[in-house]
Order: C-alpha cells, then structure tokens, then sequence
C-alpha cells in the first residue's frame, strides 16, 4: 500500500477554490496512490501554528489570499523570486523537514502570457497595486517590458510597490484609478482588482486591438472588462489560465514527477462547466 502524501490549499475564504480539482486529478493521471490534495481554512495569524503543526506526510502546501506575504516568512529558504516580490503562494517540504517558499504565480503568469503573444519591449499596465500586483511586476520583467505603469487607488500602495519593482529590475511608474483609461491602451493590460472594481472600465472604449489583456479573475467569466477587450479585438488571458499554470509548478515541486497538464486542464475545464 503507498505510503499517504498530502498537500492542500491555505486561505480564507477557500471554500471556492479549484486547485483540489486540479492537483487530486494530476495525483489520478499520474498514478500517484495515496496522494491527497485538500483545502485548509486558515487565515493570515493562524498559518504559522498551522505550518508548524503538520507530519511528515506533508509535501507541500499552496497559499492563497491573505496568507501569501506569511507563508514567506514560516519558510526556512526561499526562491529569489519569492523573496523579490515579498511573498510565497507555494511551501514545499524537503526531505529534512524544512520548508522552502517559491512563487509559482511568478512563473505561471510568465507562461500564460508569453503563449498569448506578449514579447520583450512591451508596455505594460498593471492594474492594481497588492499582492498579485507584485508577481505581475516580477512578471514583466522576465518578459523583458520596457515600462509598467501601476493604476492604483492610492497612492501610497504605488510607493510601496517601488522597492518590488527594484528588486526584480523592471521601470514602474504610477497613476491615479481615476486616470486609467489612457492606460488602457497599452501592449498588456493586467488587471489584478478584485470582483468588481474594474467593472466601470468596461465603459471607457479604451482597448486597441491586439493588446493582450489578463483579469485574475476567473469567477464570473467573462468579468465586464474582459467582454470589453474580446469586444475590441485583444487577446484575452483569464484568471483560469493563471490557475493551471501556477498549479502545474506547484505539482512537480510537491510530487518530483513531471505534471499531467492535460488531465490537469480536463478537470478544470470540467469544473467549471
């Protein structure tokens, strides 16, 4: 009989999440008896009792909001770019029994949108200014952008932003929510607010055909925003598309095996319909 591994998803609220579907379904393609891949309701102060409290049939854990900025911090190393933009949304346990922090948000999104045409010497508008912000930065960078400008409420939340955007080399400018429209227009839009707060956006009229436009957001879909970019001829790259990406990191980090991304993204696709 295998020997039982676990993972699971941290956040709260988590009750919504699809990242069980996913990974319970690569365990299955992959033949991995006696894996299991749950969801935990935890919240940011409660992580690291939690962390410190799981047996070594842990493999690994995935954090979601509000948890991400901690999971860094409970990690015995971590992966240059988790400790760039501030924050983990991956714990992976080492045979020692410590825990290595990554960011695979960072490296799904780099996937995601370079399958969606973006290319070096783009220009990039971020809107959005927290946590899937700064895997954004991170993102564009990689992808070699010539400039990212950050549409933000406030801000001081730009500013707070700026020593992310140093670390991981990449030009970042702010602008007021107010002024976004403009902004609209560039080569990639990235759309990281949550349910709602873009809504308004959808009115402007601002997108040009051929910008690849990303909205995290994946549950109602299409958002008012990304109906508005299809409408006007962009790319458009879902909250979804992150998912899997992210997921399949996750996976060969936690399992050591290469991903089944097909069983992944069937079950995903299932999921949802």
């Amino acid at each position: 009989m295998a020997t039982p591994r676990r993972a699971a998803v941290l956040g709260k609220p988590i009750a919504h999440s699809l990242s069980p579907v996913i990974h319970n379904a690569g365990y299955a393609a992959a033949g991995l008896a006696g894996w299991s891949y749950d969801r935990i309701e935890c919240a940011e102060s409660e992580l690291p009792g939690l962390v410190a409290g799981l047996g070594p049939e842990w493999a690994g854990l995935s954090v979601t909001m509000p948890g991400k900025e901690a999971a860094l911090a409970v990690a015995d190393a971590a992966s240059a770019v988790a400790r760039a933009v501030g924050a983990a949304n991956t714990l992976v346990r080492r045979p020692d029994g410590s825990w290595y922090a990554d960011n695979t948000d960072v490296t799904g999104m780099v996937e995601v949108l370079g399958r969606a045409g973006v290319r070096p010497g783009a220009v990039v508008t971020v809107l959005g200014a927290g946590g899937t912000a700064r895997a954004a930065l991170a993102a564009a960078a990689r992808l070699d952008a010539r400039s990212v400008t950050v549409v933000a409420r406030r801000a001081a939340a730009v500013d707070e932003l700026r020593p992310v955007a140093g670390a991981v080399g990449v030009p970042v400018a702010g602008a007021a929510w107010a002024d976004a429209a403009p902004h609209l227009g560039a080569d990639v839009v990235v759309s990281t607010v949550p349910k709602g707060v873009a809504d308004p956006l959808a009115a402007e009229g601002a997108f040009r055909p051929g910008t690849v436009v990303f909205d995290a957001l994946y549950d109602p879909w299409p958002t008012p925003l990304a109906a508005a970019a299809t409408a006007a001829g962009c790319r458009i790259v879902s909250g979804l598309d992150l998912l899997l990406a992210q997921a399949v990191g996750q996976f060969e980090q936690f399992t050591g095996v290469p991903a089944p991304r097909e069983a992944m993204a069937a079950a995903l696709v299932a999921a949802r319909a």
